[in-house]
Protein backbone atom coordinates (compact mmCIF):
# COMPACT_ATOMS: atom_id res chain seq x y z
CA UNK A 1 0.00 0.00 0.00
CA UNK A 2 1.23 3.54 -0.66
CA UNK A 3 2.15 5.71 2.29
CA UNK A 4 -1.00 7.14 3.86
CA UNK A 5 -1.06 9.94 6.43
CA UNK A 6 -4.79 10.16 7.05
CA UNK A 7 -8.23 8.86 6.11
CA UNK A 8 -9.16 9.04 2.45
CA UNK A 9 -12.18 11.22 3.20
CA UNK A 10 -13.81 12.80 6.27
CA UNK A 11 -15.83 10.41 8.38
CA UNK A 12 -19.60 10.95 8.49
CA UNK A 13 -20.79 12.92 11.51
CA UNK A 14 -24.05 13.47 13.36
CA UNK A 15 -23.27 16.60 15.36
CA UNK A 16 -24.93 16.74 18.78
CA UNK A 17 -23.98 20.38 19.33
CA UNK A 18 -25.02 23.75 17.97
CA UNK A 19 -22.72 25.21 15.38
CA UNK A 20 -21.63 28.73 16.44
CA UNK A 21 -23.67 31.42 14.75
CA UNK A 22 -22.10 32.85 11.64
CA UNK A 23 -19.74 29.92 11.10
CA UNK A 24 -19.29 28.88 7.48
CA UNK A 25 -19.84 25.28 6.42
CA UNK A 26 -16.27 25.17 5.11
CA UNK A 27 -15.04 25.67 8.68
CA UNK A 28 -17.19 22.81 9.96
CA UNK A 29 -15.94 20.59 7.14
CA UNK A 30 -12.31 21.46 7.89
CA UNK A 31 -12.57 20.51 11.58
CA UNK A 32 -14.50 17.38 10.68
CA UNK A 33 -11.49 16.37 8.60
CA UNK A 34 -9.18 17.16 11.53
CA UNK A 35 -11.28 15.07 13.93
CA UNK A 36 -11.38 12.21 11.43
CA UNK A 37 -7.61 12.26 11.02
CA UNK A 38 -7.03 12.31 14.79
CA UNK A 39 -9.30 9.33 15.48
CA UNK A 40 -8.00 7.48 12.43
CA UNK A 41 -4.48 7.73 13.85
CA UNK A 42 -5.41 6.92 17.45
CA UNK A 43 -7.43 3.86 16.40
CA UNK A 44 -4.58 2.17 14.53
CA UNK A 45 -4.99 3.51 10.97
CA UNK A 46 -7.29 0.67 9.89
CA UNK A 47 -10.56 2.41 9.10
CA UNK A 48 -11.82 3.14 5.62
CA UNK A 49 -12.97 2.69 3.06
CA UNK A 50 -10.08 3.81 0.86
CA UNK A 51 -9.95 3.10 -2.90
CA UNK A 52 -6.81 1.57 -4.41
CA UNK A 53 -5.92 -0.06 -7.73
CA UNK A 54 -3.38 -2.90 -7.63
CA UNK A 55 -1.65 -5.05 -10.25
CA UNK A 56 -1.66 -8.44 -8.49
CA UNK A 57 0.48 -11.55 -8.77
CA UNK A 58 -1.45 -14.82 -8.84
CA UNK A 59 -0.83 -17.27 -6.00
CA UNK A 60 0.96 -20.28 -7.45
CA UNK A 61 0.73 -23.76 -5.97
CA UNK A 62 4.23 -24.45 -7.26
CA UNK A 63 5.53 -21.60 -5.11
CA UNK A 64 3.79 -23.09 -2.08
CA UNK A 65 5.01 -26.68 -2.37
CA UNK A 66 5.97 -27.39 1.22
CA UNK A 67 5.79 -31.04 2.27
CA UNK A 68 2.77 -32.26 4.19
CA UNK A 69 4.14 -34.55 6.86
CA UNK A 70 0.68 -35.95 7.45
CA UNK A 71 0.31 -37.56 4.04
CA UNK A 72 3.93 -37.56 2.88
CA UNK A 73 3.03 -35.61 -0.26
CA UNK A 74 2.80 -31.97 -1.18
CA UNK A 75 -0.72 -30.87 -0.22
CA UNK A 76 0.04 -27.25 0.43
CA UNK A 77 1.98 -25.35 3.06
CA UNK A 78 1.47 -25.63 6.78
CA UNK A 79 0.62 -22.43 8.63
CA UNK A 80 1.27 -22.37 12.39
CA UNK A 81 -1.41 -20.88 14.62
CA UNK A 82 -2.44 -20.83 18.29
CA UNK A 83 -5.68 -22.69 18.99
CA UNK A 84 -8.37 -21.75 21.48
CA UNK A 85 -6.67 -24.02 24.00
CA UNK A 86 -3.45 -21.99 23.77
CA UNK A 87 -1.51 -24.74 21.94
CA UNK A 88 0.49 -24.29 18.75
CA UNK A 89 -1.01 -26.19 15.81
CA UNK A 90 -0.45 -26.40 12.06
CA UNK A 91 -3.13 -25.69 9.47
CA UNK A 92 -2.97 -26.25 5.74
CA UNK A 93 -3.95 -23.37 3.47
CA UNK A 94 -7.11 -23.73 1.42
CA UNK A 95 -5.88 -21.91 -1.67
CA UNK A 96 -4.25 -24.79 -3.54
CA UNK A 97 -5.11 -28.48 -3.46
CA UNK A 98 -4.89 -29.32 0.21
CA UNK A 99 -6.65 -30.95 3.12
CA UNK A 100 -9.55 -28.48 2.83
CA UNK A 101 -9.78 -28.02 -0.96
CA UNK A 102 -10.26 -30.97 -3.30
CA UNK A 103 -9.03 -28.97 -6.27
CA UNK A 104 -6.85 -25.97 -6.92
CA UNK A 105 -8.38 -22.53 -6.43
CA UNK A 106 -7.31 -19.67 -8.65
CA UNK A 107 -6.86 -16.68 -6.36
CA UNK A 108 -4.81 -13.55 -5.69
CA UNK A 109 -4.07 -11.86 -2.39
CA UNK A 110 -5.32 -8.31 -1.87
CA UNK A 111 -3.88 -6.30 1.05
CA UNK A 112 -6.85 -5.66 3.27
CA UNK A 113 -9.15 -5.77 5.02
CA UNK A 114 -11.16 -5.69 1.79
CA UNK A 115 -14.26 -3.49 2.08
CA UNK A 116 -15.63 -4.20 -1.41
CA UNK A 117 -14.44 -4.75 -4.98
CA UNK A 118 -15.13 -1.94 -7.43
CA UNK A 119 -13.79 -3.43 -10.68
CA UNK A 120 -11.62 -6.26 -11.99
CA UNK A 121 -9.94 -5.74 -15.37
CA UNK A 122 -8.39 -8.62 -17.35
CA UNK A 123 -6.94 -7.70 -20.75
CA UNK A 124 -8.60 -4.31 -20.36
CA UNK A 125 -12.08 -5.84 -20.05
CA UNK A 126 -14.17 -5.64 -16.86
CA UNK A 127 -15.33 -8.96 -15.41
CA UNK A 128 -18.88 -9.36 -14.17
CA UNK A 129 -19.11 -9.53 -10.34
CA UNK A 130 -20.42 -13.11 -10.59
CA UNK A 131 -17.00 -14.20 -11.92
CA UNK A 132 -15.20 -13.76 -8.59
CA UNK A 133 -15.64 -13.55 -4.82
CA UNK A 134 -13.58 -12.40 -1.84
CA UNK A 135 -12.58 -14.82 0.91
CA UNK A 136 -11.20 -13.56 4.22
CA UNK A 137 -8.82 -11.99 4.89
CA UNK A 138 -8.42 -10.70 1.31
CA UNK A 139 -8.29 -13.46 -1.28
CA UNK A 140 -9.89 -12.71 -4.63
CA UNK A 141 -11.10 -16.09 -5.91
CA UNK A 142 -12.06 -16.75 -9.54
CA UNK A 143 -15.42 -18.60 -9.67
CA UNK A 144 -16.29 -18.78 -13.39
CA UNK A 145 -13.98 -21.67 -14.24
CA UNK A 146 -11.24 -19.42 -15.62
CA UNK A 147 -8.01 -18.44 -13.90
CA UNK A 148 -6.17 -15.22 -13.19
CA UNK A 149 -3.23 -14.41 -15.49
CA UNK A 150 0.11 -15.96 -14.52
CA UNK A 151 1.88 -12.73 -15.45
CA UNK A 152 1.13 -9.40 -17.06
CA UNK A 153 2.74 -6.55 -18.99
CA UNK A 154 3.45 -4.15 -16.14
CA UNK A 155 4.71 -1.45 -18.52
CA UNK A 156 1.23 -1.10 -20.09
CA UNK A 157 -1.75 0.70 -18.55
CA UNK A 158 -4.40 -1.64 -17.09
CA UNK A 159 -6.78 -0.91 -19.98
CA UNK A 160 -4.56 -2.78 -22.48
CA UNK A 161 -4.44 -6.43 -23.50
CA UNK A 162 -2.07 -8.53 -21.43
CA UNK A 163 -2.77 -6.68 -18.17
CA UNK A 164 -4.59 -7.46 -14.93
CA UNK A 165 -5.79 -4.89 -12.38
CA UNK A 166 -8.13 -4.86 -9.40
CA UNK A 167 -9.75 -1.71 -8.02
CA UNK A 168 -11.19 -2.17 -4.56
CA UNK A 169 -11.77 -0.35 -1.30
CA UNK A 170 -9.91 -1.42 1.81
CA UNK A 171 -10.36 -0.63 5.48
CA UNK A 172 -12.77 -1.48 8.28
CA UNK A 173 -16.31 -0.09 7.97
CA UNK A 174 -17.34 2.82 10.20
CA UNK A 175 -20.12 1.79 12.57
CA UNK A 176 -22.42 3.86 14.79
CA UNK A 177 -19.84 3.97 17.59
CA UNK A 178 -17.19 5.41 15.27
CA UNK A 179 -19.62 8.04 13.96
CA UNK A 180 -20.57 9.00 17.53
CA UNK A 181 -16.89 9.32 18.48
CA UNK A 182 -15.92 11.56 15.57
CA UNK A 183 -19.06 13.65 16.06
CA UNK A 184 -18.13 14.29 19.69
CA UNK A 185 -14.56 15.25 18.81
CA UNK A 186 -15.75 17.54 16.00
CA UNK A 187 -18.08 19.36 18.41
CA UNK A 188 -15.22 19.67 20.88
CA UNK A 189 -12.96 21.28 18.28
CA UNK A 190 -15.72 23.65 17.17
CA UNK A 191 -16.18 25.04 20.70
CA UNK A 192 -13.35 27.48 20.22
CA UNK A 193 -14.72 28.65 16.89
CA UNK A 194 -16.48 31.95 16.35
CA UNK A 195 -16.28 34.61 13.66
CA UNK A 196 -13.39 36.21 15.58
CA UNK A 197 -12.15 33.09 17.39
CA UNK A 198 -9.39 30.59 16.72
CA UNK A 199 -10.88 27.20 15.94
CA UNK A 200 -9.64 24.18 17.81
CA UNK A 201 -7.00 26.12 19.77
CA UNK A 202 -8.76 27.25 22.94
CA UNK A 203 -10.95 24.30 23.76
CA UNK A 204 -8.61 22.46 26.13
CA UNK A 205 -5.86 24.39 27.89
CA UNK A 206 -3.20 22.74 30.07
CA UNK A 207 -5.32 23.35 33.16
CA UNK A 208 -5.15 20.86 36.04
CA UNK A 209 -6.55 22.83 39.03
CA UNK A 210 -8.95 25.74 39.45
CA UNK A 211 -10.06 27.59 42.60
CA UNK A 212 -13.07 29.90 42.63
CA UNK A 213 -15.25 31.21 45.48
CA UNK A 214 -13.87 28.74 47.98
CA UNK A 215 -14.24 25.74 45.68
CA UNK A 216 -11.37 23.79 44.16
CA UNK A 217 -11.51 21.45 41.20
CA UNK A 218 -8.77 19.19 39.91
CA UNK A 219 -8.70 17.95 36.35
CA UNK A 220 -6.44 15.44 34.61
CA UNK A 221 -3.45 16.79 32.77
CA UNK A 222 -4.50 16.79 29.09
CA UNK A 223 -0.92 16.21 27.99
CA UNK A 224 -0.91 12.88 29.84
CA UNK A 225 -4.13 11.92 28.08
CA UNK A 226 -2.66 12.79 24.69
CA UNK A 227 0.51 10.83 25.50
CA UNK A 228 -1.57 7.73 26.27
CA UNK A 229 -3.54 8.06 23.03
CA UNK A 230 -6.76 9.55 24.42
CA UNK A 231 -8.69 12.75 23.83
CA UNK A 232 -10.31 13.35 27.23
CA UNK A 233 -13.78 12.94 25.69
CA UNK A 234 -15.89 10.02 26.98
CA UNK A 235 -17.40 8.69 23.75
CA UNK A 236 -14.22 9.10 21.73
CA UNK A 237 -12.05 7.49 24.41
CA UNK A 238 -14.43 4.57 24.95
CA UNK A 239 -14.37 3.91 21.20
CA UNK A 240 -10.56 4.11 21.07
CA UNK A 241 -10.28 1.69 24.02
CA UNK A 242 -12.70 -0.72 22.34
CA UNK A 243 -11.13 -0.84 18.87
CA UNK A 244 -7.47 -0.31 19.84
CA UNK A 245 -6.95 -1.67 23.38
CA UNK A 246 -3.21 -2.26 22.86
CA UNK A 247 -2.53 1.20 21.37
CA UNK A 248 -1.37 -0.02 17.97
CA UNK A 249 -0.02 2.82 15.83
CA UNK A 250 -0.54 0.96 12.54
CA UNK A 251 -2.12 -2.27 11.29
CA UNK A 252 -0.14 -5.40 12.11
CA UNK A 253 1.32 -7.24 9.12
CA UNK A 254 3.19 -10.47 8.44
CA UNK A 255 6.06 -10.21 5.96
CA UNK A 256 7.62 -13.04 3.98
CA UNK A 257 10.35 -12.87 1.31
CA UNK A 258 8.34 -15.44 -0.67
CA UNK A 259 5.19 -13.33 -0.82
CA UNK A 260 4.80 -11.16 -3.91
CA UNK A 261 2.86 -8.05 -2.94
CA UNK A 262 0.73 -6.48 -5.68
CA UNK A 263 2.15 -3.49 -7.50
CA UNK A 264 0.53 -0.09 -6.89
CA UNK A 265 1.21 2.85 -9.23
CA UNK A 266 1.60 6.10 -7.27
CA UNK A 267 2.56 8.51 -10.10
CA UNK A 268 1.43 9.85 -12.52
Amino acid sequence: MPLQIGPCEPWPVELCCEVPEGMEQATVDRWTRVASQILWGLSGRRWGPCPVTVRPCRRSCADMGFPSFQAGTSTGPWIPYIGTDGQWRNASTCGCKSDCSCGELCEVDLPGPVYDVVEVLVDGEALVPEAYRVDAPGRLVRTDGECWPDCQAMELPPTEEGTFAVTYRWGLPLDDAAIAAVSELTCHLLKGCAPAGSCGCKVNRNLTRISRQGMEMEMPDPMLLYRDGFTGLPLADMWISMVNPYRMTSPSRVYSPDYKRPRVTTWP
